[in-house]
């Protein structure tokens, strides 16, 4: 018998690594038929809300080297250059003239407004507290959905959402002492611009790229936010932290912009209001670093209104929400 072939443990190696190609791609087309779109928009949702639940902790440490307007101004300005970069890197189309009026609205809502409203709550309320009265998002949120995009959540996901919105409001209440504290009416004001300007956003993601909805937004932002930039400029940037600017660059580029790529796939692909019930979780984020980062001591009442509402938000993913086709 004449001896071995040198190539057969070498072809033997080569269709061992074929077979284990041929496994992991089969592995991966199950996974993929497995998890449903509505589950992926629901993981993509987690992963926006764990960036945005840092927004009020950073929000909170900025303002105690930022004046609000100002940090306002130059936040947006500094996020529209940003998505201003990425749009001509990414060879993205301009929007089609039909889209302005959302785009628009979006610009107003989240580009501006969140950011100002949540600033100025962050002067009077720690950011825990901020973050549980945040947990009001999901129920707004569902009920601009409701209201503008067509989606019907059934009865059972309403009762849990006003049910989840009214233990928030009774803690805002018990911790202002019987009274909404003038950081509460700003935080309401959040909760406003960032429903409305969710949904507005989703119905855009659906027609166009959603990495583009926020990118455009902000860039037409840039009308308004550098010449106000430029005019609440402040004289005191060099006394400001190295821990206030981590907290503006953060807030500027990453909860203002690059957490809306994620977020607004995942409301395309899994529900506006579906999706929006995650943001009952961010009050967990949200407490978690205003503890660790803004050094906030977190009371029994915070935790056990938060574990409450977790509970509101796995109850809630029970019941069925019918989707609505995106107005033009």
């Amino acid at each position: 018998m004449g001896k071995p072939s040198a190539n057969v443990p070498l072809c033997s190696e080569h269709l061992f690594n074929a077979g284990l190609a041929v496994t992991n791609n089969l592995m991966k087309n199950q996974l993929s038929m497995t998890i449903s779109r509505e589950t992926r928009g629901l993981l993509l949702g987690f992963c926006g809300m764990c960036l945005f639940g840092a927004t009020l902790p950073m929000t909170r440490l900025a303002v105690q080297d930022f004046d609000p307007l100002p940090m306002t101004a130059i936040r947006a300005a500094l996020g529209g250059l940003v998505a201003a970069l990425v749009l001509l890197l990414g060879r993205a189309k301009l929007p089609e003239r039909r889209h302005l009026p959302k785009l628009i609205y979006v610009t107003v809502t989240v580009g501006t407004g969140f950011q100002l409203t949540s600033a100025m709550g962050s002067l009077t309320v720690p950011s825990a507290h901020g973050g549980v009265v945040l947990g009001l998002l999901p129920l707004c949120t569902a009920l601009a959905a409701a209201l503008w995009s067509g989606e019907r959540p059934s009865l059972g996901f309403w009762a849990c959402s006003v049910v989840g919105a009214a233990i928030i409001v009774a803690y805002a209440l018990r911790q202002g002492g019987g009274g909404v504290s003038v950081g509460d009416l700003w935080l309401l004001g959040t909760v406003f611009c960032a429903a409305t300007g969710y949904v507005a956003s989703a119905e855009l993601a659906r027609v166009m790229p959603g990495w583009t909805v926020i990118s455009w937004a902000l860039v037409i932002n840039l009308v308004a936010s550098i010449p106000a930039a430029v005019w609440l400029w402040p004289d005191n940037l060099a006394d400001v932290s190295p821990r206030g600017w981590s907290a503006f660059f953060y807030l500027a580029v990453v909860s203002q912009y690059f957490a809306f790529f994620i977020w607004n796939a995942a409301l395309a692909m899994g529900g506006t209001a579906r999706v929006a019930q995650i943001q009952f979780l961010q009050t967990f984020v949200t407490i978690g670093l205003a503890a660790l980062l803004a050094g906030e001591s977190i009371d029994a009442l915070t935790v056990l209104t938060a574990l409450v509402v977790l509970g509101l938000v796995l109850l809630s993913r029970r019941f069925r929400v019918v989707g609505g086709a995106p107005r033009p």
